[in-house]
């Protein structure tokens, strides 16, 4: 094994990709609290966006932050009573089903110790695992030094890190796996591209809620009123300009609280939070049925009486009221809009609740302003009528089924076993069977208008549902090679995984054939002569289960993995003991020395020596013939095509070697 990596060092030492990331720093000092008694003090500084866990973290948790102060024959000194450590923050996590504390920013570490002989300085270490929204990194091992030389308080401040990196290149990169000049552009772009994407749906929900019995009467209402008590055209003109940017400030406030309250990785983990999508679920139902016409949900009247009152004053004062009556009074309409949007941005994190109101209340206010300036565009509107209940009716099925969407996401947490991807499908059909029937006036709700003729619209609209819901039915076909239900392109990251299945064979991961030994993965690739995909994986890696459950069983994904590839899966928080000929002590990449203890170690160790990156998910494509990588290794890859195009690349450079 030890030629293997040898080997591979060799062939690999000009492909370092990557770079080592270091999101912790720890400080050590002492403090005198008598003759014989001392505090030792640690201290970690965590980047933003990181966070480190708890000493105390239940069993079948992530890795808990361990402290061990000298070794058993140190008698010059004793420890009193535990490690404390500060307050952190306790969340109910989804994926490990437990409450978990951790710490971001900083985190304070206190051990008492009662000094018996004379010393000079005590050592320990400090083993810990760090996550941010993206990856996990491995356990990670320092070594702590603290001198008790000089004064009676803080005697020194050692600066300790598991290596020396370029922090600077560390903040640029947002997934730090490759150098900079090769991804940054590739990252940024894909950054933007997810949050002009929030931009778009926000402005789509905001011309939703346009058509809506609460908003589009009062279009040619507050147009008229304007241009009314205008003193001329351009007042009039700038007055609803303004009214148009008040309503943009005002739902972009909202964006900008809730980013500013719970911070991004806050809102992912709220959107990721069972109890949050149960919430949800009722709540979207609740609206759905509000949607259908059997009760009103409104905002208290005394809120709208308050806020309309104050619209009465002259001035732009008062215009802004009147844009923040238009808020409160059309909640029942646009809230459901904006409660579905802020929660698919809270899975982004970031600033994507405050672009994602952004661009809905641009679509909302933009007709305002657009009437004002050209009054005689109001000829052009259709008249209030049925076809805005109609509207509110439609949203309200759309509504009932995102619903199910969060109620899924809660069961696939939980393992409940109840919302399998069949009953899932089943409820999706019936849902927009419905809306089909509804469109073609077979079914009533309290608030519609009788239908004399159907028009169009609606014959077209029903006609387009109906074909919707074939095609959800055609996902009950079993692809044979996989043994699971056909994946639907249109339901991804809406339905549960094809292989979460009441009546095929559990099988998120499509029982792709997989090895966990490195050296024989490579044997059997040389057999068969084909590449080989390493993955750098955990036990405790959120995104490596998103990877597997949810891009994985994509079909495009699926034959890469299953014909094309050989895939050797790594597990860098693997505890099991090594075997003794293979607990060699080895070299840092950043300095200083490591003892291989479990699989865990080694695994970790391989990845940053040969690969120069300690995150995961981690992919690495690799020809077992000549010990080369075939292209650039990517970590945690959500999108489909992006992650095919990767696969597609090592493929085509293993057929030009070979």
């Amino acid at each position: 094994m030890k030629k293997l990596f040898l080997i591979l060092l060799l062939s690999l030492s000009l492909n370092a990709f990557s770079q080592i990331l270091d999101p912790v720093k720890w400080t050590t000092s002492v403090e005198k609290v008598s003759d014989s008694k001392y505090k030792l003090i640690t201290k970690a500084t965590i980047e933003s966006g990181w966070h480190l866990y708890s000493q105390n973290v239940p069993e079948d948790g992530p890795i808990p932050t361990t402290f061990l102060y000298g070794d058993e024959d140190d008698t010059a000194f004793k420890v009193i009573g535990n490690t404390s450590e500060d307050i952190g923050h306790t969340v109910d996590d989804p994926v490990f089903n437990m409450k978990i504390k951790f710490f971001e920013e900083s985190a304070t570490f206190t051990q008492t110790i009662e000094v018996i002989d004379s010393i000079n300085e005590v050592r320990g270490t400090v083993e810990f695992m760090v996550c941010d929204d993206t990856r996990c990194l491995p356990p990670t091992e320092v070594d702590l030094v603290f001198n008790f030389n000089n004064s009676n308080k803080t005697q020194n401040s050692n600066t300790l890190q598991n290596g020396s990196v370029d922090n600077d290149n560390i903040n640029k990169l947002l997934y730090g796996m490759v150098p900079e000049d090769i991804k940054l552009t590739e990252v940024t772009s894909v950054e933007k591209k997810s949050l002009w994407t929030i931009f778009v749906l926000g402005f789509l929900g905001g011309l939703l809620a346009l058509l809506t019995p609460c908003v589009f009467p009062m279009i040619p209402l507050t147009v008229s009123f304007f241009t009314k008590q205008s003193q001329n055209k351009k007042t009039g003109i700038i007055n609803s300009i303004f009214y148009g940017l008040s309503i943009i400030i005002i739902y972009v406030i909202l964006g900008t609280i809730i980013t500013v309250i719970f911070g991004a990785s806050a809102l992912n983990e709220m959107s990721t939070a069972v109890s949050f999508n149960i919430v949800f679920f009722i709540i979207l139902v609740v609206f759905a049925i509000s949607f259908f016409g059997y009760f009103e949900i409104t905002l208290p009247s005394s809120w709208a009486n308050k806020v309309d009152s104050k619209s009465n004053k002259k001035g732009f004062i008062g215009i802004f009221f009147m844009a923040l009556a238009l808020a409160i009074v059309s909640f029942s309409c646009t809230g459901p809009v904006v409660g579905g949007l802020l929660v698919e941005a809270a899975s982004k994190g970031g600033m994507a609740p405050v672009l994602g109101m952004l661009g809905f209340s641009t679509a909302l206010a933009l007709p305002f302003s657009l009437f004002a300036a050209f009054p005689g565009w109001l000829n052009s509107l259709p008249k209030s009528g049925g076809w805005l209940n109609t509207t509110k009716v439609i949203l309200g099925f759309l509504e009932l089924a995102l619903a199910f969407k969060f109620l899924s996401n809660a069961d696939l947490v939980k393992r409940w076993g109840i919302l399998k991807i069949e009953p899932f499908l089943v409820i999706w059909i019936i849902i927009f069977a419905g809306l089909a029937l509804y469109l073609f006036g077979k079914i009533k709700f309290p608030h519609d208008s009788p239908i004399k003729k159907l028009s169009f619209s609606r014959i077209a609209g029903g006609i387009l549902v109906a074909s919707f819901a074939i095609y959800l039915a055609s996902g009950f076909r079993v692809n044979k090679e996989t043994n699971t239900f056909t994946s639907l392109t249109l339901l991804s990251g809406l339905a549960p995984p094809v292989g979460y299945s009441w009546f095929l064979p559990s099988n998120t991961t499509n029982n792709l054939k997989t090895f966990k030994d490195l050296k024989e993965g490579i044997v059997y690739a040389k057999q068969v002569n084909k590449p080989i995909m390493i993955d750098f994986t955990g036990y405790a890696c959120v995104n490596c289960r998103k990877m597997e459950e949810h891009i994985w069983p994509l079909e495009k994904i699926d034959s890469y993995l299953r014909n094309d590839y050989v895939l050797i899966s790594l597990y860098v928080d693997d505890k099991k003991d090594l075997p003794d000929n293979q607990k060699v002590e080895v070299n840092r990449v950043n300095g200083g020395t490591r003892l291989l203890k479990n699989y865990g170690h080694k695994w970790a160790n391989f990845q940053t020596q040969f690969f120069k990156s300690n995150s995961q998910p981690y992919y690495v494509l690799f020809n077992p013939n000549n010990n080369e990588v075939l292209n650039e290794p990517v970590g945690y890859t959500p999108d489909e095509d992006e992650y095919a195009q990767f696969l597609q690349k090592g493929l085509d450079a293993f057929n030009k070697q070979n």
